[in-house]
């Protein structure tokens, strides 16, 4: 194809955080020889490359960003027996719907997780318990240095909590993910998707200008799981608690800086509430990650990417 590279394009409105200045260019593709062509293209020209997709885990900088920005935008998929291969832009919640038409099931509770099934394999996206790797058969993905393409398996994928291979190693570039679903009727399949987006809803927060979880959910001390669990009533998962609940105990919930605030709904998600900077965005979240470590001892990471 001829890349249509745009210059100066703003990419606060490609994000769910609507914040960050503008690209130097960018380009839209779709497909892994678009990719392809627009990785060579960088190249050619020496620009910096920066992938993005969904845009929903992302903080831009005010500043923007230089060089290339290689948006990988809404792709195709195809369904052939229990499996389901899309492309990397194809959006995750499309996905569950389009495979429910095909009586394909089993990964409903992951419905309402914004963004690309590209994203979520990257950040081995989960809620409600299942993650990504509880489906995923094989990754396809591109070398940006060599060009190579390969597919990593399911174990290749080294996947844990909010971790794969392709975040450790990110000249590594996703292009594609296929799935292993369950036979389901699409009914049940549909109520299922429908219930976890309803409590997705009670639980978190929906159509805000927001990142999701800005932070993952820590390893803490056997004291802090055990205040957890009396507090709560349910066992903490894998050692780990809920980022937002020591937010709220550390008495952030509803902090603000700027025009960006922590959730006085769900408090691990940092919302825009007007024109908050990525500025706004990092000093909150510098402020929420030292009062937490300093009361709990507890260390808080990013779970958006501040690029």
């Amino acid at each position: 194809m001829a890349l249509n590279i745009r210059e100066n394009v703003p990419l606060a409105p490609l994000t769910t955080f609507e914040i960050g200045g503008p690209a130097q260019y960018i380009v839209e593709v779709k497909n892994e020889a678009e990719i392809l062509e627009a990785l060579a293209y960088t190249k050619e020209k020496g620009l910096k490359m920066t992938i993005l997709a969904g845009g929903s885990n992302v903080l831009i900088p005010d500043g923007g960003m230089q060089g290339l920005v290689i948006r990988i935008g809404e792709g195709e998929h195809s369904i052939n027996g229990v499996t389901v291969s899309a492309e990397a832009g194809c959006n995750l919640l499309g996905l569950i719907n389009a495979a429910a038409e095909k009586d394909l099931g089993g990964w409903e509770k992951l419905a309402g997780i914004p963004g690309s099934i590209g994203g979520a394999a990257r950040g081995n996206a989960g809620a409600f318990g299942p993650e990504i790797k509880d489906f995923v058969r094989n990754v396809r993905a591109i070398n940006i240095v060599s060009g190579e393409a390969r597919d990593f398996s399911n174990a290749e994928c080294d996947f844990s909590y909010r971790h794969s291979y392709f975040k450790d190693h990110p000249e590594w570039v996703i292009t594609g993910v296929t799935v292993e679903l369950l036979q389901t009727d699409p009914q049940t399949s549909k109520r299922l998707a429908e219930e976890t987006i309803a409590e997705r809803e009670k639980r978190h927060l929906q159509n805000v200008r927001a990142a999701g979880s800005f932070f993952m959910n820590p390893t803490a001390p056997q004291n802090i799981i055990d205040m957890f669990e009396s507090e709560k009533g349910v066992k903490a998962r894998g050692g780990r608690v809920p980022a937002g609940w020591l937010i709220e105990k550390a008495g952030l919930k509803g902090h603000r800086v700027g025009d960006a605030i922590a959730s006085e709904q769900h408090p691990n998600y940092i919302v825009n509430t007007g024109n908050a900077t990525a500025h706004d965005v990092r000093n909150l979240a510098q402020v929420i990650k030292l009062d937490v470590a300093a009361q709990f001892g507890v260390e808080l990471q990013e779970e958006a990417a501040m690029m």
